[in-house]
Parts: structure tokens; C-alpha cells; sequence
């Protein structure tokens, strides 16, 4: 399951970047892209884990409490995720469908492919059950673009097509919790200290963009991982540091995310005819989340007294009233509102070190 951190600052630091959080209206006009594919965990899963043999999925209540009709339609929030937030910065109308449900022309506008769960290694995950790691998800994208060729009926077309979409990819976190520091389910922790296990996950990682490339994808917006042992699962599991979070896991967090400024360079260099940035989430996650109106920093909003030893909400309990309050909705996941701050800042960054080397509004006008 993926993670987003809480404050330490006060008193411990954020995942997510907190600034002045201002309303602003979406103004609908044409999508600057004809479509937005997602590849990702938890924190943009939508609903391909409901019909899977796992402990991670959330299509019961009090999931999606707030979300339009208040169904609980498997996404790990109290509401909408920062991929569906950015789709409608992006001007999409609709929610980009699940590819687990996902049919018939609704694939032009795009597809997600994120699962609960899932990580750069096959392996990670597996404790919880199914999950779509993201081999698989890159092997679901290939099915996508051949059923876009047919619709298309123009296999050049298709693949212009393809070449003006933007693609997100969130991945790296469940190779650190379901996974690293999981060391009586897994044995990747006895096999590579931190350094080391960041390199191998970079070079998978970048062999897994390379073939997203090739499937036509030439606008990706890589995100970085966010302090995951800040989360309140994490100190629940490990104890918390006198910097508020589980020090050792941020510190392997580090090394990962320290290696993707030179990912994407390579990728720029070796792929001229693409872009792709990177979304710093280790920068953002300084400035005081006060200012943006929370209050409550490292306790969950729905009632989540580490549900199976997952931290998921408990079935058909009532939540807090008021979760624009809340940083977290469950032990892992943000709120919703966390999740509007997020997409705004990887949408149009406020500082140049939000992103590099533009941020994704950027990327969509290129």
C-alpha cells in the first residue's frame, strides 16, 4: 500500500506540499492532451483492486464518503484522488476509467492502471495478495494501445496519438513497505543495504520507463516517493525518532528519490523525441501545513485502529466530521483535500524545485 507522510514541523514534516490553499475554479475548455494514462498504487487506484484476492482494496464504506454520489468505488481516500484531480486540471470532463472496467471507446480519453498494493519488484505486495504490479500494468497499457489501433483503424494515427497523451507513474512505495522493511515476509532487506537496493530498484524502474517509451508514451511524469516513515502506520510499526518519523525509512526513501533527477536526465538524452520530468515530493514536503487549514497531523480521520494490521479504515464506521481538517484519512492515505493540494502543485509547481525540469502543465502544452 502506498504511503503519503504527515507534519513534523508541526510537529512533523509533510508528504505533501502545504501552501496557502486557495479554491481556484477549473475553467473547462478543450484538453491541452487527447489523453491521460495512470500507473501507480494505492494513491491513484481507482478501482482495479475491487474484484481481487486482496487485503487492498477499499470499496466499502466509509470509503468515498465524499465522493460524488458518496460510493465507495475503490479508491483510497475519503474522496478523489490526485489522479483524478489532475485529469480535471488536465480539462478531462470524466473520470479516466479503470482499465479493470474500462470498455469500448472510453479508452480514448485514457486509461488507469494503478493497483493497491503494487511496486516496481513483482514480488512487493504479495503479503496482501493480487495486486497488478507495475510489469503487469505496463503489459495491460500494450493491450490498451492495441485496442486503440483498432477503433483507430490507422495504426500512424494511433501512435501520433499516443505521442500527445500525458502519463503519470507513482511507483516505489510498496517496494519500501510491503517489501524492504518487511524482512520476515521478504529477503531483499538480508540481500542489499539501502544504497544498493536503491540502484537496483532504480535500473528495473528505468528499464520499465524504456518500455513505456516504446509503447508510445513521450509526455511521463515521474513522482518521487514521499517520506514514508512519517506515516502513521510506520511509527505505529517501528516507534517514531526524535524527528516525529521512523528515521531509517526516510533514509532509505532518500537514496531512491536522490537517484531520479539523473533517471529522467538519461532518459531525456537517450530518448530526444520525449519528455520526462520528475514531481519532487521530498522538496514540497517543507513548508507548514497549518497555512493550508489542517489541524490534525498524525491521526487518521476514519476510524483505523490498523485494520487486518493494514491500517485501512474499518468497514461501516462512521469517520470524523470534519476531514478537511485531517491530513490523513486512514494510517497510509491522504484526504481528499491532501490529495487537491498535491495535484495542484505537480500541475503548476510554485517553486522551480517542485518539479524538473517543468511541471506537468507544462508538459501538456509541449
Amino acid at each position: 500500500m502506498a504511503s503519503i507522510a504527515h507534519s513534523c514541523s508541526v510537529p512533523m514534516i509533510m508528504l505533501i506540499i502545504f501552501f496557502k490553499l486557495q479554491i481556484i475554479p477549473v475553467i473547462r475548455a478543450k484538453p491541452p492532451v487527447p489523453c491521460y494514462f495512470i500507473f501507480g498504487d494505492s494513491l491513484v487506484d481507482n478501482g482495479n483492486n475491487n474484484n481481487l484476492q486482496t487485503q487492498a482494496k477499499v470499496n466499502y464504506p466509509p470509503y468515498g464518503v465524499d465522493f460524488p454520489g458518496g460510493n465507495a468505488t475503490g479508491r483510497f481516500s475519503n474522496g478523489e484522488n490526485s489522479a483524478d484531480i489532475l485529469g480535471k486540471l488536465l480539462g478531462f470532463d470524466n473520470y479516466i476509467p479503470p482499465y479493470a472496467t474500462a470498455r469500448g471507446e472510453e479508452i480514448l480519453q485514457g486509461v488507469n492502471y494503478a493497483s493497491g498494493g503494487a511496486g516496481i519488484r513483482s514480488e512487493s505486495g504479495r503479503n496482501l495478495g493480487a495486486r497488478i504490479s507495475l510489469d503487469q500494468q505496463l503489459r495491460n497499457h500494450r493491450f490498451t494501445v492495441s485496442r486503440l489501433g483498432v477503433l483507430q483503424r490507422n495504426t500512424s494515427y494511433t501512435k501520433e496519438y499516443l505521442g500527445k497523451c500525458i502519463y503519470t507513474v507513482g511507483m516505489g512505495s510498496n517496494d519500501y513497505i510491503n517489501n524492504y522493511f518487511m524482512p520476515s515476509n521478504f529477503s531483499t532487506s538480508s540481500l542489499y543495504n539501502p544504497d544498493e537496493y536503491a540502484d537496483v530498484l532504480i535500473q528495473q524502474y528505468t528499464k520499465q520507463l524504456e518500455s513505456l517509451y516504446d509503447a508510445g508514451a513521450r509526455k511521463v511524469a515521474v513522482f518521487g516517493l514521499g517520506l514514508i516513515g512519517c506515516t502513521p502506520f510506520q511509527i505505529y510499526t517501528f516507534g517514531k525518532n526524535a524527528s516525529g518519523c521512523v528515521d531509517k525509512v526516510n533514509d532509505a526513501v532518500a537514496l531512491f528519490n536522490k537517484r531520479m533527477t539523473p533517471l529522467v536526465d538519461g532518459l531525456n538524452n537517450n530518448f530526444t523525441d520525449a519528455k520526462f520530468i520528475y514531481i519532487n515530493t521530498t522538496h514540497i514536503s517543507h513548508l507548514d501545513p497549518a497555512s493550508s487549514g489542517f489541524t490534525v497531523f498524525s491521526t487518521p480521520c476514519c476510524i483505523s485502529s490498523v485494520y487486518s494490521d493494514k491500517g485501512q479504515c474499518e468497514p461501516n464506521q462512521h469517520p470524523c466530521t470534519n476531514p478537511q481538517n485531517y491530513v490523513f484519512w486512514d494510517h497510509h492515505h491522504p484526504t481528499e483535500k491532501a490529495n487537491n493540494v498535491t495535484a495542484w502543485r505537480a500541475y503548476k509547481a510554485t517553486t522551480p524545485l517542485d518539479s524538473y525540469p517543468m511541471d506537468i502543465r507544462r508538459l501538456a502544452l509541449r
